[in-house]
């Protein structure tokens, strides 16, 4: 069954860091498939129950200690794969999570920007 459809206000940017999460009755280990501000995805090897509370660390490139999620919440399962919305962060967690994704979103676009432009400077030379 597929996630249901959220409206999200936020950008998730597809990014693959490793993640210890832990909630009643789970503890695990996984890979962070995206990022916003406000969740994320992970991938797993084992399954969580909807709904639950969760701590997620996220061990980001270069950067210790790891990323805190204090307390979020499980909104969707999908067999080894969760979404978890963000309800508390501390203050330094969260200004590392925005530092983090205002780096992602520069490079998204330079990149966009680098495609869009290079058939226009292709066009200039002829």
């Amino acid at each position: 069954m597929a996630p249901p459809h959220y409206s999200r206000t936020y950008h998730r940017f597809p990014l693959h860091y490793p993640v210890v999460f832990g909630g009643a009755p789970f503890v695990g280990e996984g890979i962070l498939t995206n990022l916003s501000l406000m969740g994320c995805s992970v991938r797993c090897d084992r399954e969580v129950l909807r709904g639950s509370d969760v701590r997620v660390s996220v061990l980001l490139p270069n950067q210790t200690p790891a990323l805190s999620i204090d307390l979020g919440t499980i909104k969707w399962v999908q067999g080894h794969q969760f979404g978890v919305e963000f309800l508390r962060l501390p203050l330094e967690a969260r200004q590392r999570l925005n530092r983090t994704l205002r780096i992602e979103l520069i490079e998204l676009l330079k990149n966009r920007s680098g495609r869009s432009e290079s058939p226009v400077l292709l066009n200039r030379g002829s």
